[in-house]
């Protein structure tokens, strides 16, 4: 199935704080297919986002796949921007909404697309490339994935990786890396680091969700989770839902405080492609996938998230914070 039917009356008081926050969605897959991109960025601007970062680099894109892609999508935004901002700042996220339009910013699931050059982080930062992970599940050059059957940790090459993010000013990213290779980069990290669409080991048993320690480490970096919207790593009857969603949210954030909790949908509005993709990658979708597409939170849900935390108590300074204040703080702090 795809994003549930919309269901929870939205009170005034969550519709007004879901107008005052900067509404930031840390994770939009944004590969390289076309299904459905015609719409999707209405549904987000409909919703009362303010800010979403596509996913425009994959580890199973080569260097020279990833660039051409790059430039697309610069040039595709460009001809939008009537509607669009780029965003190569936090100030520009501020100015998109002053002005009434979307911000949008992009980011690298896995480091593939640097094809084995450091360098390639200095490059890809200055065409507007703010957060990477270093491998998305499997292992790669730099680290091990999350759904490896071993856990070897970071290469000499993905130490180096981090130093040149630090020093450029792009966000370190643990999604979808393995445990001890997270735990290792995140020492290594100068810096806040993110987990842009990961959700609690503990309330969701899966390889792609966080522990405890792993959750710690971050928000002792003053960093980011960014709690995510698909229905397998949000409940075990792998069902999406604003009231799973914001399980986790509670989870995380009696764990390490609401100041290290943020949005990750990570929806899937592709589902034919998506569900192809896992069905020629079983490497990279070894366990704990759904049969077919999957079940998926929108943008649509994500004003009944404001509405389920204002249910929940959660104060209006951490309700702005977890819609995208919090992620507003870290990219400050990083980017340059």
């Amino acid at each position: 199935m795809s994003d549930i039917t919309a269901t929870i009356d939205i009170s005034e008081q969550a519709a007004a704080l879901h107008r005052e926050a900067v509404v930031c969605d840390m994770t939009l897959p944004w590969g390289n297919w076309e299904e459905n991109k015609n719409t999707i960025l209405d549904r987000f601007e409909a919703a009362g986002v303010d800010f979403v970062s596509l996913s425009v680099g994959l580890d199973r894109m080569s260097l020279e796949e990833t660039v051409r892609r790059v430039a697309l999508e610069r040039a595709r935004i460009r001809n939008w921007n009537e509607r669009f901002v780029f965003v190569e700042g936090v100030a520009d996220i501020r100015r998109a909404k002053a002005i009434g339009k979307l911000a949008l910013g992009f980011h690298f699931q896995g480091s593939n697309p640097l094809g084995g050059d450091s360098n390639m982080v200095e490059l890809y930062y200055r065409l507007g490339v703010r957060h990477m992970l270093l491998a998305y599940n499997q292992r790669n050059q730099a680290a091990d994935g999350c759904s490896e059957r071993s856990d070897g940790g970071l290469s000499r090459y993905g130490l180096k990786l981090i130093e040149e993010m630090n020093r450029v000013g792009m966000l370190l990213d643990c999604t979808h890396t393995s445990y001890r290779s997270s735990m290792e980069a995140m020492e290594a990290c100068c810096t806040p680091v993110l987990f842009s669409h990961s959700n609690a080991y503990a309330l969701c048993p899966h390889d792609r969700n966080i522990k405890d320690d792993q959750i710690k480490a971050c928000a002792a970096t003053g960093g980011v989770i960014g709690i995510t919207g698909v229905g397998h790593f949000l409940a075990k009857d792998m069902q999406a839902t604003p009231e799973a969603f914001v399980r986790h949210v509670d989870y995380v954030s009696s764990l390490v405080g609401p100041q290290h909790v943020g949005l990750g949908i990570d929806h899937v509005y592709y589902l034919d492609h998506k569900a192809q993709q896992r069905a020629a990658s079983p490497n990279t979708y070894p366990r704990g996938y759904p049969a077919g597409s999957g079940s998926y939170l929108g943008p649509e849900h994500i004003p009944e998230i404001t509405e389920l935390l204002v249910r929940r108590g959660y104060s209006n300074v951490d309700v702005t914070a977890i819609l995208g204040g919090n992620f507003m703080r870290v990219a400050e702090q990083v980017w340059k």
